[in-house]
């Protein structure tokens, strides 16, 4: 999926508004496929100074296995496009993520989109940031219910735990 820029590349001030689905269905992420539907990428890009600058935002839904508590989950998802697109890259070898060749005036919206995506995603895939996960020693999902498991103590403490019991 191509974006044209041809247009804008040496118009200072020029801009061109985007608005497009790309499928990420057959990314993998850990274990699961976490995108089945489009991903959906809209925003601007800008001729600052000669330098185009591509700014906006990817949705889609995520789907997953909760990493602490192993439920399965969907959860809506926004993240935000601020890279830089450019007609040659000055040195591969320090390569900056967040820099994109352009092809014969256009940009790969698809790499964009795959690059923005995967770094931005959770190094893990929890379904709210608050999971509490499951309990070691019973294995109950503590969002849905406490657990009744009996605490070991430390027996360094056990001299203390006499001083509690009087």
């Amino acid at each position: 999926m191509r974006l044209e820029l041809k247009e804008i590349i040496h118009v200072p001030g020029a801009s061109v508004s985007f608005s497009d689905s790309v499928d990420l269905s057959d990314l993998q992420y850990g274990t699961c496929f976490p995108v089945s539907e489009p991903v959906l990428i809209s925003g601007t890009v800008r001729n600052t100074a000669d330098v185009l600058i591509m700014q906006g935002a990817i949705t889609t839904c995520l789907h997953g296995i909760c990493d602490r508590c192993a439920v399965a989950f969907t959860q809506e998802v926004e993240i935000p496009v601020d890279v830089v697109l450019t007609e040659e890259l000055s040195n591969e070898d320090s390569e900056d993520e967040w820099v994109f060749p352009l092809e014969a005036g256009a940009a790969d919206l698809e790499e964009i989109v795959r690059t923005v995506f995967v770094l931005n995603l959770s190094p893990k895939l929890l379904c709210k940031p608050d999971c509490k996960g499951l309990c070691c020693g019973c294995g109950k999902n503590l969002n849905e219910e406490a657990c009744t498991c009996q605490k070991e103590t430390d027996s360094r403490f056990a001299a203390l735990r006499q001083l509690l019991d009087k």
